[in-house]
């Protein structure tokens, strides 16, 4: 029985991991993406309402630059981790120029991201 309760002991910290990285998130999402984004709405850049599985630059409503609407791949938290690392490198011409150096500050971000409901 010890092998199951080691398991349950690493998904419960696991879990938790996961929660406090989003809380984090959340923080950084308010202090450097809400200017532009918001979960709710459309603003200077598009809503992030469901972000994960949809196509980049093909939400209804919001004006993309030429370069993402033409983009051809599907928002994962892989592909946001490369956009935020650097959003022309990623999709040259897009209107996104701001950048998240800090790989942990990107990933809580995208945690946050992930834990919201569409």
């Amino acid at each position: 029985m010890r092998p199951a309760s080691t398991l349950v002991v690493a998904v419960a910290l696991a879990a938790a991991a996961t929660t406090a990285l989003a809380a984090d998130g959340a923080v950084l999402y308010a202090q450097r993406c809400s200017r532009c984004h918001s979960l709710d709405r459309n603003g200077t850049g598009p809503s992030h309402a469901g972000l994960f599985g949809r196509k980049a630059g093909k939400l209804t409503g919001f004006a993309y630059s030429l370069a993402l609407a033409a983009a051809d791949f599907t928002w994962t938290p892989e592909m946001l981790d490369r956009w935020l690392t650097n959003p022309q490198a990623t999709v040259p011409g897009s209107k996104m120029y701001f950048r998240v150096a800090n790989p942990a500050e990107r990933q809580a971000i995208i945690a946050y991201l992930a834990a919201q409901k569409p």
